[in-house]
């Protein structure tokens, strides 16, 4: 790429990333695990796990600057084709549950939008919830089969309008005690022990959400080498990132804290929080259900455009240059509209059984919205376990994959880094398993969610090894006829 078409500088950088990596979601998630000790959390988490993460994620970008198939790609590089496939896999599955909770995200902003409250997790029958969305998500994989492109450009829209609310929804709370006299909810907040977490196996078990909430900076590769200065400027903007992202996090907390008493915090902060905040806000700022009103809107078109948008782009990227050995021919096979029909339905299959399933053992609708919320936080991050096996790979090879931008110059320093990561996201996929509910009120519910945090992931990653399998016989098939 020429000099001339390199006309991002480190500011475009940070807020392309911002937007792509940040939401108001993740401060309200996350407050509802911890309270304000998150604050200090957040400050661990972006020193030890952001910030590294990345200016990996950059190197990486700068290195494979012609590949456009991400973490299948880097793999590709530097290891095998199976180990690429099976990253290309990981990289499609873990949006399983990520697709099965999407309608019931849909459903609370339609019932906020259309109803004014947050009544609908608490009130309906999660065998119901459940049907509704497993019908609005069938609908939504048909549209995607259709190759519907609106939907992405509505989306495009919702996530500035998103951006918008959660910059909105900080100034407002934090402004609110001084411009409204609203009254502070959390007490003692003057106070440092109010910020210091219990370091006990409740707390260890949350923080898949923060690796969960600040994960996804591969998204951000493609713009390395479209960056002026790469060298210097990309790294400074992901610094910028993660001062922006640490301001909002840290903000964004002290917030919630202004607006949510953390010792009686309500059972479905999680699916309502955000509204509730706006509409308190609403409330002290004598504008009644207009925030809540914008915030739902913004948040309904976002959540059905990504929807759409996650049910076909990672299976394109796991069929679209898939490799026979691992992946039969059928299942990559196009339709005449370019769709991968049987992809499609194997995505059907998947997220239909995680949709319904959950609801044998899990009857509560708030309960079973935070676990899909928990499952999710477990599951997503296992992708970036391949940035940091890639990154770990690179640097035993970097004169063979020279870049204009590196983390750190040392080949040591930098697997221990990426180690150092990897080891991270895993110690918090695994520990994440734990149930986010108290044994004592109800242990068989506790078991049941216990059995499918750990079952869920074994079996998506296992049908992995599945596919090269099924490519093998069909490939000796092939050559007995």
């Amino acid at each position: 790429m020429s000099e001339d078409n390199k006309q991002l500088r480190w500011y475009n950088v940070a807020l392309i990333a911002f937007v792509a990596v940040w939401g108001l979601g993740n401060v309200v998630n996350n407050y509802a695990l911890q309270g304000p000790s998150v604050i200090t959390s957040w400050v661990l988490i972006m020193a030890l796990y952001f910030v590294p993460y990345a200016l990996i994620v950059g190197q990486l970008g700068s290195a494979f600057k012609d590949e456009a198939g991400g973490v299948a790609s880097w793999i590709r590089n530097t290891s095998t084709k199976r180990l690429a496939y099976y990253a290309a896999w990981t990289y499609w599955v873990v949006h399983v549950p990520y697709l099965a909770q999407k309608p019931s995200g849909i459903l609370v902003s339609l019932s906020w939008l259309f109803q004014g409250n947050g009544k609908f997790v608490n009130e309906v029958d999660s065998r119901i919830v459940s049907l509704i969305a497993l019908v609005i998500f069938l609908v939504f994989l048909w549209l995607a089969s259709r190759g519907l492109t609106t939907l992405n450009r509505i989306g495009s829209v919702a996530g500035t309008a998103m951006f918008v609310m959660s910059l909105l929804f900080i100034l407002l709370a934090v402004s609110a005690p001084f411009m409204a006299h609203a009254p502070v909810a959390t007490a003692r907040l003057d106070r440092l022990k109010t910020y210091l977490p219990n370091f006990d196996l409740g707390y260890f078990a949350s923080i898949s959400m923060l690796v969960f909430a600040v994960g996804g900076a591969e998204k951000i590769s493609p713009y390395v080498n479209r960056t002026k200065n790469a060298a210097k400027e990309f790294p400074r903007g992901m610094l910028v990132l993660a001062l922006m992202v640490a301001v909002c996090a840290l903000l964004g907390s002290f917030a919630m804290a202004l607006l949510f008493d953390a010792n009686h915090l309500p059972k479905d902060l999680m699916a309502n929080g955000a509204y509730m905040a706006f509409a308190k806000l609403g409330g002290y700022y004598h504008v009644g259900n207009v925030f809540v009103v914008l915030y739902a809107l913004a948040q309904a078109m976002a959540q059905i455009s990504a929807l759409a948008f996650s049910i076909d782009a990672p299976l394109r990227i796991l069929l679209g240059d898939a490799d026979p050995e691992f992946v039969p021919a059928g299942l990559a096979k196009l339709d005449g509209r370019g769709t991968p029909t049987r992809g499609y339905m194997m995505t059907g299959i998947l997220v239909g059984l995680l949709i319904m399933v959950p609801t044998l053992g899990i009857k509560n609708m708030n309960v079973l919205y935070n676990w899909m919320l928990n499952l999710n936080a477990v599951v997503m991050p296992m992708r970036y376990l391949w940035v940091f096996l890639a990154y770990i790979l690179l640097n035993q090879q970097l004169a063979k994959f020279p870049s204009a931008y590196r983390f750190v110059k040392s080949k040591v320093l930098g697997m221990a880094i990426g180690a150092w990561c990897l080891l991270f996201t895993a110690f918090a996929c695994i520990l994440g398993m734990v149930p986010k509910v108290a044994y004592a009120k109800d242990p068989s519910s506790w078991w049941f969610q216990l059995s499918l945090n750990i079952v869920t992931p074994v079996i998506l990653l296992a049908l992995g090894l599945i596919l090269p399998a099924i490519a093998r016989r069909h490939r000796g098939a092939a050559k007995q006829g």
